[in-house]
């Protein structure tokens, strides 16, 4: 947490030397905290001598306040009285590039999350009243809730087995993924594919950029916080990491499992230390994997020898945790 807001400037006081002390006055005053002045108009903005300033956006008028605020100021702590997001958004990307901080207030741990996230960007801190100090520790944990980058390896194709019918999952998500980016997948929990999103062009159908198609429904598929589900698991809601082909990762929300009998066939592969990874997944030339560089390969023309993407797990897993117990997968 960056620090305490408060108009107390005792209470204020009483706080550890540690902690940033920001004061909200009416007028810059003289004392060892970080003032914050409260503006309505740009004239008090123009006449402003501290490098912080609060702004109650209620209309168009403090709307344009604060994006001017947002854009010249260190910090600028900006309150909305509507509930709609429209108003942030225009203020973050007024803000776009400025040195300055954007503080939002909240007025709870579900507003945080959604602003934390408008326009991808979301805003650079958030302000709230916490009703109790279990409150503060959610709030800290959600703002240190970034997904980490993987360490992807290059997996070496041993071969293709055609199945016959299976059921498999397309994963639609509410998110547009990047032509380089798609979901790891693998019938075993210590090895996984990067399975490729429908960013692609294909004849006889269009391109659908939330879709990846991932496999059958007893597959794994790597989530946030290093967890693991079935994708027959998944449903509306649900929250599966988007990765790209150099392991940067981001959280994605499931619009819908589509499962469809269809038929299938199995790749198994192998890291450069010998770990085997398999997949199954539907047998059609529009499924596709990807491989070094980003580069689509399509999952009916693999052939032994050709590579892959995909990341190696070092832990087994129970209930898709992650556990240090013996467990083989074949």
């Amino acid at each position: 947490l960056a620090g305490v807001v408060s108009d107390d400037p005792a209470l204020l006081d009483t706080l550890p030397p540690t902690i940033t002390r920001v004061l909200v006055a009416d007028a810059p005053v003289d004392g060892p905290h970080l003032v914050t002045v409260v503006v309505d108009d740009q004239d008090a903005l123009d006449r402003l001598t501290t490098d912080a300033a609060f702004v109650q956006v209620r209309d168009d008028r403090t709307l344009k306040l604060a994006c001017a605020a947002a854009v010249r100021l260190g910090h600028t702590v900006v309150a909305f009285t509507d509930p709609t997001k429209i108003p942030l958004e225009i203020v973050i990307a007024a803000a776009d590039g400025a040195p300055g901080k954007l503080i939002t207030v909240v007025a709870d741990l579900e507003e945080a999350a959604i602003v934390l996230d408008v326009l991808e960007h979301g805003s650079d801190g958030v302000l709230m009243a916490p009703r109790d100090a279990n409150d503060v520790f959610k709030l800290a944990r959600l703002l240190e809730a970034t997904t980490p980058p993987l360490n992807l390896t290059t997996l070496t194709v041993e071969g293709i087995t055609h199945n016959g019918l299976g059921d498999r999952v397309c994963v639609d998500t509410a998110s547009h993924f990047q032509e380089d980016e798609g979901i790891l997948v693998g019938s075993f929990s210590s090895g996984f594919i990067l399975c490729c999103s429908e960013t692609h062009p294909l004849p006889y159908m269009p391109t659908r950029p939330f879709r990846v198609n991932a496999g059958a429904l007893h597959s794994y598929v790597l989530g946030p916080d290093n967890r693991t589900n079935y994708l027959s698991e998944l449903r509306s809601g649900s929250t599966v990491l988007a990765v790209n082909s150099e392991g940067r990762t981001r959280k994605l929300t499931v619009g819908r499992a589509k499962l469809e009998s269809r038929p299938i066939l199995t790749i198994t592969a192998h890291s450069p230390e010998g770990v085997e990874v398999s997949l199954t997944v539907q047998d059609d030339w529009h499924v596709r994997v990807l491989g070094p560089g980003g580069k689509v390969r399509n999952v009916t023309e693999l052939q032994r020898g050709d590579e892959l993407l995909g990341y190696i797990a070092t832990e087994q897993r129970h209930v898709g945790i992650p556990i240090g117990e013996f467990c083989k997968e074949t």
